[in-house]
């Protein structure tokens, strides 16, 4: 699954990784928040490398939906209802800050958006409410957002809305692109194609890839999941997939930026020349979220949008579909800043909760400060409250909620596996069966006509993985790593690939 975005298939190429170099800074990512914090901190004359496991923008980055919006869906009302009033502004100054960076750099470079109106809408009478929560938030936030009734033109139902104007929409692949480019015109270096394995801080902060150990003055971690045990903010966090369709659509489409504040979720933002691959597509709907391994079947989700899409916008036609997967704190402000346990060495920025556009670019004015020791007093007063926000009873509500469903994840992939012992019959094309083989989980699929197994055991803690009809891969339930239909890490905590076996059983269909 190829989002717009990507459709070109246009890559910034790298170098190749130096085993034994030294650097002021290594970035660990090359998403919106890596190659972010790599520029800023590169044009202050630091020598900074970034190591990517890909290419540039190919996980969370640019499989977004292009909305560089302060009015989140119901993100202030629910911080609202959990945090004070001074973190609430703190969050949306922090993004008021990142979008302003991005489309500075935008003008800079030459790369076109457009200036939109953002909505938060009801979809029936049952979200009235949220929105209204939602508008008094922003407003006591600072943000100059109005009611909106519905006029009877709208497309697809809308009962009540709160809107948010001077907003932005982007090609979040092109300033990706754009991002990396300017990064290596500073001087910085880009390796892509190489996993950082592991992270170490005795004798020095050091990063260890399967191409060999480099050593830095100071490592970030911008992989949407911290690829280290420190902090254990895999256990702090969730990871939530999401779903994106791109239509050709005659005639006109709304010109804003939806999002829905009551269920199913609802996302849509049209496509011009000017914000995106208009040839392509001129409208995005997006939506359906769900937890990481958790959903019964993901293919099902992206027909339930097509669906919903064509009954709205007669004519409309798919042209394609794709699904990112970002991650969300359960106190519900991004992690940012040094890491336990990291000597001062280590830093990361996680817990984005789907809008790191804006929270990618803050974080990197945030990480940026620190690593370059602006004294606090200068620094703005959103990242002072942003660093001491304070976990409050809720928080633990939430996380243990969590927990309890990562025990239950982890205890029935298990049992689940051990009702199905091989030999099974080949899956067909597309498909996939979990099996045991003397008591070990084992997953089996047919991809691309080719059938293969691997070791269903997650090499992050245990969990027995799931299989994604939508993007035939196989996701943890747990802590949300995914994983190839061959093995292979694609994104989550996990540093490690899955155990690759021989097939057994059938070899035809039966």
């Amino acid at each position: 699954m190829t989002s717009l975005w990507r459709a070109d298939g246009a890559v910034v190429a790298g170098s190749p990784f130096m085993p034994g170099a030294h650097r002021d800074v290594i970035v660990v990512g090359a998403g919106i928040t890596g190659l972010s914090t790599a520029l800023m901190l590169a044009r202050r004359g630091l020598d900074v490398a970034i190591v990517e496991a890909g290419e540039v923008g190919n996980l969370a980055t640019g499989g977004n939906t292009g909305k560089l919006s302060l009015l989140q869906g119901k993100v202030l009302s629910t911080l609202r209802r959990h945090h004070p009033a001074s973190l609430v502004r703190a969050y949306v100054d922090a993004n008021r800050d990142g979008a302003q960076w991005l489309t500075d750099f935008a003008d800079e470079v030459g790369l076109s958006y457009t200036r939109r109106t953002a909505y938060t809408y009801a979809q029936s009478a049952e979200g009235v409410d949220e929105v209204e929560a939602e508008r008094a938030a922003a407003h006591e936030a600072g943000l100059a957002v109005r009611r909106v009734l519905p006029d009877g033109r709208e497309p697809f139902p809308i009962v009540d809305a709160v809107a948010l104007d001077d907003q932005v929409a982007i090609d979040p692949q092109a300033a990706a692109l754009a991002l990396a480019r300017a990064f290596i015109a500073a001087g910085g270096t880009l390796h892509t194609g190489t996993r950082v394995m592991h992270v170490d801080v005795l004798p020095d902060a050091v990063v260890e890839t399967a191409a060999g150990f480099a050593t830095a003055r100071h490592i970030v971690l911008a992989t949407a999941a911290p690829i280290t045990y420190r902090g254990f903010y895999f256990a702090k966090t969730r990871g939530l997939r999401s779903y994106c369709v791109a239509f050709a659509v005659p005639g006109d489409v709304p010109d804003g930026l939806y999002l829905s504040a009551d269920g199913p979720t609802r996302s849509l933002r049209s496509v011009t020349a000017a914000d995106g691959p208009d040839e392509l597509a001129s409208l995005v709907v997006g939506g359906n979220g769900h937890p990481v391994g958790r959903a019964g079947s993901e293919r099902a989700l992206v027909d339930d949008l097509i669906e919903w899409t064509t009954a709205h916008f007669p004519g409309a036609e798919p042209r394609m579909s794709w699904s990112a997967q970002d991650y969300e704190s359960h106190n519900l402000v991004p992690f940012v800043g040094a890491m336990p346990q990291g000597l001062g060495k280590v830093r990361l920025a996680t817990g984005f909760g789907k809008w790191g556009l804006s929270n990618g670019p803050a974080a990197a004015l945030r990480l940026t400060a620190e690593i370059t020791r602006v004294p606090s007093r200068d620094r703005p007063e959103w990242m002072g409250t942003m660093a001491h926000r304070l976990t409050v009873p809720a928080d633990f509500g939430r996380g243990g909620v969590e927990n309890i469903h990562v025990g239950w994840a982890a205890a029935t992939g298990w049992a689940d596996a051990q009702r199905t012992p091989v030999p099974v019959a080949q899956p067909e094309e597309g498909q996939a069966v979990v099996a045991s083989r003397g008591g070990h989980p084992i997953g089996i699929s047919t991809v691309g006509g080719t059938t293969r197994a691997v070791s269903l055991v997650c090499t992050h803690l245990g969990g027995v993985p799931s299989w994604n009809d939508a993007e035939c891969t196989w996701d943890c339930p747990l802590h949300a790593s995914r994983f190839a239909p061959d093995g292979t890490r694609i994104e989550g905590p996990a540093s490690r690939d899955l155990p690759r076996l021989p097939r057994s059983g059938p070899s035809s269909h039966r």
